[in-house]
This record gives C-alpha cells, structure tokens and sequence, in this order.
C-alpha cells in the first residue's frame, strides 16, 4: 500500500484528491495539509511514501518545504502537482529534491502511473513540463551530453535507480535528478526509457 499525503491550500482540491486517489488499488491517503508548514509537520508524522505538493500556498510555500520533507525523510518522495509551470518554478522545485513535477490537469491514469514511478525512484515530468524543459535547453550543442550526464544515463540503461546511481557515483540523488532533466532537455525526451533509446541511436552511449 503506497501512503500518500496530499497538500493543496484548497480544500476542494484535496477532497477531490482523495476522492480520486482513495478509489485506485493499492493507494491510501495518509492524510492532508493546507500549507508548506504544516506539510512538514504531517509528514514528520504520518511518513507517507509520497506526497502531492502543491507550489504556491500561504504558510510556507511547496519548495521550502520540500526541501525540509526530503531532508528529513530521503524515502519520501515528493512530486509536485501545480498549475504553474515556469521555466523558474519547475528547476527550484527539482532543485529542493521533487522526485516529479506535474500539472493539475494530468489525469487520474497518468498521476497514477507517476506515484508509482516516484516510488520506483523514478522522475517523472508531466509532457508539457518536459517540452519546457527541452526549449530551455535547445542550442547549438542540443545533443552534447557531459561526460557524467553519460555516466548517470549508462546506469539508468542498467535498470539502476536514481538512489542507486547516486551512491554509484558518490552524488546526492537530487544532483541525479538535476542531471536526468539536463538530459532529457538535451536529448528532446520526456523520461528514461525514452533518453536510454535515443541515446543509444545517436551513438552517445
């Protein structure tokens, strides 16, 4: 049973969560908090598997308070679940150590498919995110991987997870997540299979 904490400062917004998320096999809803804040103090509590952070709420916002969550619990995974989806907001957001990051129009099927890939350790990006994120890093150099963006996607065509590469290479697992968005805005893709296959065909790994 995955354990989830939901945090939206809309509470109509968190029961229509619930209602959704409560409905799916193998998922319950832990609990649910309103601000950044009380975020942290829920999870400190309840340690859920994964959270649902919205970004921007009154009382601490969703990137504080990942920061804190992750810090204090590294096996919880946060994906973001917002309506903003700035260039700003997104990278602040990966930087503090969300596992994913996620529109509120996504549907239930794709939320669903997310949580369990956060779960898995992987990083999961909602496609408009992932287009976002190609543009930002469209150049002259759109295909040049670094030696070590070479390095974390040869251990990801290995199976291995984020927290597995991490320990591989002797870097946290949010400077692999960092990587992992780099390559796949390099790389035009939206996830690690995608990235793997395409790398593959270039002759980049």
């Amino acid at each position: 049973m995955i354990r989830l904490l939901i945090v939206d400062d809309h509470p109509v917004v968190r029961a229509g969560l619930r209602g959704m998320l409560e409905a799916a096999e193998g998922i319950g809803v832990a609990g649910e908090a309103s601000s950044g804040d009380e975020a942290v103090v829920r999870a400190r509590e309840l340690e859920p598997d994964v959270v649902l952070m919205d970004l921007r709420m009154p009382g601490g916002d969703g990137v504080g308070a990942i920061s804190r969550i992750v810090a204090e619990r590294p096996s919880t995974r946060v994906i973001v679940l917002t309506t903003y989806e700035t260039d700003t907001d997104i990278v602040r957001a990966v930087e503090a150590g969300a596992a994913g990051y996620l529109l509120k129009d996504t549907s239930t099927a794709d939320l669903l498919s997310a949580i369990a890939a956060a779960v898995r350790g992987e990083t999961v990006l909602s496609p408009s995110v992932a287009t976002k994120l190609v543009t930002r890093m469209r150049g002259p150099a759109l295909e040049s991987l670094t030696q070590r963006e070479v390095q974390v996607l040869a251990l990801v065509a290995k199976g291995m997870t984020n927290a597995d590469i991490g320990r591989a290479l002797f870097i946290g697992e949010t400077t692999v997540k960092t990587h992992l968005l780099r390559i796949f805005g390099k790389l035009a893709v939206s996830d690690r299979t995608a990235a793997v296959t395409t790398a593959m065909e270039r002759g980049l790994l």
